[in-house]
This record gives C-alpha cells, sequence and structure tokens, in this order.
C-alpha cells in the first residue's frame, strides 16, 4: 500500500508540473474518498488546500472533515484549510428555482454538488491548482454513483482505478483519522445523512463484486442475483456520465451546402 501510495504520489507530481499548477484543490466531505484524495495530494509537498462546504450537513458528517483537516495540516506545512458554508448560497438558489425543481429531492441534492464544483474551481482558479477528484473505480466506471457536474467535475482522478475497499486499505496505511475509516460511506448530499448503502440497497464489495462478475448466473444465490440487478440498473441509468458528450457529425454533403 505504502508503494502503491507513492505511485500515485509521483503521478500526481508529474501532473502537477506538466499543467503548470501551483498545486491542488480538494472538497473534503468527511467520507473516506476526499480524506485519501486530499492526504495523497499533501504527501506530493505542493500547495494543498483543503474545503469543506457545508450545506445542511449533519453534525457527524462536518466533525469528520474538521477533524481530517485539522490532522492534515498538523502533518504537512504545505496544506491550508477552508471552510466554505454554502447553506446560505443555496437557500437563495432553491428560493428561485420553481417549485418541480425544489420539490424533487435528487434535483436539489445533485445541486448542492454543482454548487460545490462551483466553489471548488473559484478557489482553485484563484490559487492557480488543479481540483483533485475524489471517486473510486466503482462509483465513476461502475455505477455511476456521482453528480454529473458536481463531484464528476475535476481535473484529474488520482483514485478513480481503485475500488472503494482498496482505499480504505490505502487510508488505513496512510493513517487517516479512524472517525473516517470506521464511519459508513456517504455522499454527504442529504440532511438526513444516509449512506450509500442506504441509497444504493447493496455494498461497496457486493458492488465490486458485481462489476467483476463473468460467468452464468444460474448457481448464483438469490442475493447475488439481486446485487447484480441492482448494478445493472444503475450502470445502465448512469452511462451517460461515464461516456464522452455525443456529438451530432454533420455529413460533408450539408457541410458543402453550407459554404455555398
Amino acid at each position: 500500500m505504502h508503494a502503491l501510495a507513492q505511485h500515485i504520489v509521483n503521478w500526481l507530481k508529474d501532473y502537477q508540473q506538466q499543467a503548470q499548477s501551483k498545486g491542488f484543490v480538494i472538497g473534503i466531505s468527511g467520507g473516506i474518498d476526499s480524506a485519501v484524495t486530499s492526504t495523497l495530494c499533501a504527501l506530493t509537498g505542493a500547495p494543498t488546500i483543503c474545503v469543506t462546504m457545508p450545506i445542511r450537513q449533519t453534525k457527524a458528517e462536518f466533525d469528520r472533515a474538521a477533524e481530517h483537516m485539522q490532522d492534515l495540516k498538523s502533518r504537512f506545512s504545505n496544506v491550508r484549510t477552508q471552510t466554505i458554508d454554502l447553506t446560505n448560497s443555496f437557500e437563495t438558489l432553491e428560493a428561485a428555482l420553481p417549485l418541480d425543481s425544489i420539490s424533487h429531492p435528487l434535483a436539489m441534492a445533485n445541486t448542492r454538488a454543482r454548487l460545490r464544483m462551483t466553489t471548488l474551481y473559484a478557489v482553485a482558479q484563484a490559487n492557480h491548482c488543479l481540483v483533485a477528484g475524489t471517486g473510486n473505480k466503482v462509483e465513476d466506471f461502475g455505477v455511476g454513483f456521482y453528480t454529473k457536474y458536481g463531484d464528476g467535475g475535476v481535473d484529474l482522478s488520482p483514485i478513480a482505478d481503485l475500488f472503494k475497499t482498496e482505499v480504505f486499505s490505502l487510508a488505513k496505511a496512510l493513517s487517516v483519522v479512524a472517525s473516517i475509516q470506521n464511519a459508513a460511506p456517504t455522499d454527504g448530499l442529504w440532511e438526513d445523512g444516509r449512506s450509500d448503502e442506504d441509497q444504493i440497497g447493496a455494498t461497496y464489495p457486493e458492488l465490486e463484486w458485481a462489476m467483476c462478475f463473468q460467468g452464468a448466473t444460474t448457481s448464483l444465490t438469490a442475493r447475488q442475483q439481486e446485487v447484480l440487478a441492482i448494478y445493472a440498473r444503475y450502470h445502465r441509468a448512469n452511462l451517460h456520465k461515464m461516456q464522452a458528450i455525443p456529438v451530432c457529425t454533420v455529413p460533408d454533403e450539408f457541410k458543402a451546402l453550407l459554404k455555398q
């Protein structure tokens, strides 16, 4: 795990230097992915800005984020932290939106993520930094469990080739605070603090198994078949997030006419 961490740190350093960027900006949620990503960025030695952006956040989520940022700041001199409370900004936007938007819980949850993305890019541009993504492999390429142009709007993805279970192992090797290592994964977009498993209906180890499964389904247990169905449903519904934006190609004969 330490060798893996060093590999990712070297990759981050190379990308940062090629992009002629000063450092990294990371949104801190109080979850395992952002904790690991921010620690890896800090290990590069480049300026690393950790930003927590509460929007009607549960106390447990906010406290975990604050604990991690304080721990990181005490360990790395290149780490700066910011708390930007976006609750008032979100409520102003909420008041301006039409009723069919604010009455749609998922639409408003995703709006939170997009408001945070906008904030991270404002901080990043002002400091000549890159926005580091915190998505893992099963979220980004399996079930698509992220917000398009929200937490999916980033400059680079250091841990997107790691399964969630691998991220937890890396967190242990990197000495991420215990409160985060022991917390149930959550996207932090709901005031009731619901976990990812509550929303998806399957654990990350189950989803990772489904993502890698090949072969006949006849010998599977009822639960395994259920997990495969959950995975397939999310993958189909969110495939548009994982593919390049479709472009309508104009045939040459139309282009020739346009030039006349």
